[in-house]
């Protein structure tokens, strides 16, 4: 971080590029660049040049990098509140900087009413991303705050002639749904009021000057840690300035900031990158290794999962016959999904008493566990620590700790209401009962799942209800945190009905995302290439179910399921009691060959492919090994696909085929393709693994 004092202005460089802001004359920081290396004297000049505003009726000039109500100021504002009197207005007046190691902490007072702000920027260590957060305090002893909106965050890009967006949306079993559109001269809302991250939006969003492609081109992109609500506003005026503002909540709420108290948002990060949307998104899983997931270096277990096979209907019995049948595919983990516990017969009933169903498990789970153990896997369970059934023992007994407004039904949504676990008697009643069921089973991984959005989301008898918002996601962020420093071996997987809570905040304490409750092959590979634009392929969980797909009913091979669950942390989840001896073994070399291959995909370096047709592929590259996992789910009669263009590959080096043994030099690799032996028709596949020999 570099300071130029005479001109107010700072200069935080990474890697390969540069983000500079400076103070204006108010007092106020205004953005100057970001984007390619600048020296702090290149930053002076660009600030200098800064255009004057457009006119008398836009008399602020610059953009602010969080914008408050106040002034000539119009665009969307990135911090809203209320003075004890009325006022909204906020004047800043400058109250210094401090810098340590990789943070710059800028901080702000208003001219006149107790508020106290400091914006926040750190570029970790080897990385070009910038993560930026907001701290607002009310240090008075006299009047609260109301705080209306209080975003991390505000980004800006510089002209160019156009803008387009990239974001993903989708649904309950459509997640990660690519989008890309041009950029409106207008206000753009992307967000979630649902409490959760949200099937229909993930709190992502790239925007390029129209022609970037998988490899070229400028791209400036931000990602919201945050697991509950959340709302970004992206903003192109007449004037051609594309700006957006991003954090946690949603419009309409409101909270008391209180004498001495002070709010930290989430962290909203931002990256640019000049070679493309695929050099963006390694540049993003990078981070996620190296700066947000807990324990990146791991290798992700291959797991079963025994939903698919048994709905509700989970015994001792039936779940050994399934955890024999896994452990001899080389499955490493199985998990125990919905049906283990209390009445739990139907969705009906039964969450929130979690403790195993004495019928179902007349000794508990310890036998289930130690078998599990015995053939050589790890054992994990399926829990939904957040909601429960009106039909439940806890619900009998404190029908006050769901989210319930005075005078109002509470909605239910599969037959099921949400606990606010921003009561810390809840919380804490959550955590128990977590803590003891994973200590005395010795529990190995956990599959958190959140099978609903808040609805009612009232507090009655709190004096500031719609703190509930945030201190729920808050509460469950302690929860997991406890857990895993309480138990270090324990893992969790992410799951809220699919992929409805795949975000930064969350990785920043589980281990893996349910990606979609959708496993249809040919659906996943769309959702998992929108997936990928963010997240790496270790954390993406990813399935082997049955044919035809409970989803869809789509037929498909066995082959080309499991290859498309390749590109994740592979698991299965269809009912090994039902396949055949032929299929047990096609499963068994398969899941054999993931293994030989995952090192180079779970950790390396992915190039998204497209081939002719309807081919696509990722190319994964890790030191000197190289997979490709091709997928072509239609083509035409006679059609073969022409050989699929790597990208990885150095052109003066040569490779083998690990499989087959053929030798390719590099640069027919680049130029003329890689031969892929696909099976005919449609539903076609392959993986294959290479090595670079010299």
């Amino acid at each position: 971080m570099l300071f130029d004092p005479a001109h107010r202005l700072w200069l935080l460089r990474g890697p390969t590029t540069s983000y500079a802001v400076r103070l204006a004359e108010d007092d106020s920081v205004r953005h100057v660049h970001w984007g390619a290396p600048l020296t702090l004297a290149q930053a002076t000049q660009v600030a200098e040049r800064a255009a004057p505003a457009a006119s008398s009726f836009e008399a602020v000039a610059g953009v602010d990098e969080l914008a408050v109500e106040g002034g000539a100021r119009f665009g969307p504002p990135s911090l809203l509140v209320r003075f004890a009197d009325g006022t909204r207005a906020v004047e800043w007046r400058y109250a210094g900087h401090d810098a340590d190691g990789e943070q710059l902490r800028i901080h702000l007072r208003d001219r006149h009413y107790p508020l106290r702000v400091t914006l926040h920027y750190r570029m970790p260590a080897g990385t070009d991303v910038i993560e930026r957060w907001t701290t607002v305090e009310n240090p008075d002893d006299g009047a609260a705050i109301t705080i209306l909106r209080c975003d991390s965050a505000a980004w800006a890009v510089p002209h160019r002639p156009a803008y387009r967006m990239s974001h993903l949306t989708g649904g309950w079993n459509s997640e990660f749904q690519l989008r890309r559109t041009e950029v409106p001269v207008a206000e753009t809302v992307l967000t979630s009021r649902r409490g959760i991250t949200s099937h229909h939006a993930n709190p992502w969003l790239a925007v390029d000057d129209g022609t970037a492609g998988e490899e070229h081109g400028e791209v400036w992109s931000t990602a919201l840690a945050w697991s509950g609500s959340w709302r970004i506003t992206l903003h192109r005026d007449p004037f051609g300035r594309t700006t957006w503002t991003g954090g946690f909540g949603h419009e309409g709420l409101s909270w008391s900031l209180a004498p001495g108290e002070t709010l930290q948002t989430p962290v909203f990060a931002g990256l640019y990158t000049a070679g493309g949307f695929g050099s963006a998104s390694r540049a993003w899983h990078g981070y996620v290794r190296g700066h947000v997931l807990p324990h990146p270096g791991e290798t992700r277990p291959v797991l079963y999962n025994s939903w698919e096979a048994t709905g509700f209907n989970v015994d001792e019995a039936g779940q050994l016959a399934l955890a024999a049948r896994a452990a001899a595919l080389g499955v490493e983990l199985f998990v125990t999904d919905d049906g283990w516990f209390g009445d739990r017969n139907s969705e009906r009933a039964g969450l929130g008493d979690w403790v195993p169903n004495r019928v179902r498990f007349p000794a508990g789970l310890g036998p289930l566990a130690a078998q599990v153990r015995r053939l050589g896997m790890r054992f994990g369970l399926w829990v939904e620590p957040e909601m429960v059934n009106p039909d439940s023992d806890l619900y009998r007994a404190h029908p006050d700790w769901v989210l319930h407004m005075a005078n109002r039904d509470r909605t239910e949504m599969r037959h099921q209401l949400v606990l606010n676990l921003a009561r810390p008697d809840a919380a804490e009643w959550a955590h128990a009962w977590l803590d003891r069921l994973v200590r005395e089973h010795q529990i190995d991984f956990l599959k958190w799942d959140a099978n609903r959005p808040f609805t009612e989301a009232g507090w009655p008898g709190h004096a500031d209800p719609d703190r509930l918002w945030i201190g729920h996601t808050r509460a469950v962020y302690r929860i997991m945190d406890r857990l895993r420093a309480d138990h270090p071996g324990l893992r969790i997987e992410a799951c809220a009905g699919g992929g409805g809570r795949a975000d930064l905040g969350i990785l920043a304490r589980t281990d893996q995302v349910w990606a979609s409750d959708n496993t249809d092959p040919v659906d996943r590979i769309g959702i998992q290439h929108g997936f990928s634009q963010l997240y790496p392929a270790q954390v993406m969980g990813a399935w082997v179910t049955d044919s035809p797909n409970p989803a869809t009913a789509r037929r498909t091979p066995l082959r080309f399921r499991f290859h498309v669950a390749m590109a994740g942390a592979l698991g299965i989840g269809g009912d090994l009691t039902a396949w055949t001896a032929d299929e047990l073994k096609e499963a068994a070399e398969l899941v054999a060959a993931y293994k030989e291959a995952r090192t180079v995909i779970q950790h390396g370096t992915p190039f998204r492919l497209r081939g002719d047709g309807t081919l696509t592929a990722v190319e994964y590259r890790h030191e000197n090994e190289h997979v490709v996992l091709a997928w072509c789910p239609s083509r035409r009669f006679g059609h073969q696909p022409a050989p699929l263009h790597l990208a990885a590959v150095q052109a003066d080096a040569v490779y083998r085929n690990r499989d087959t043994g053929a030798t390719h030099p590099g640069a027919l690799l680049l130029y003329s393709g890689l031969p892929l032996d696909l099976p005919p028709g449609d539903h076609a596949s392959a993986l294959v693994r290479l090595q670079r020999l010299s």
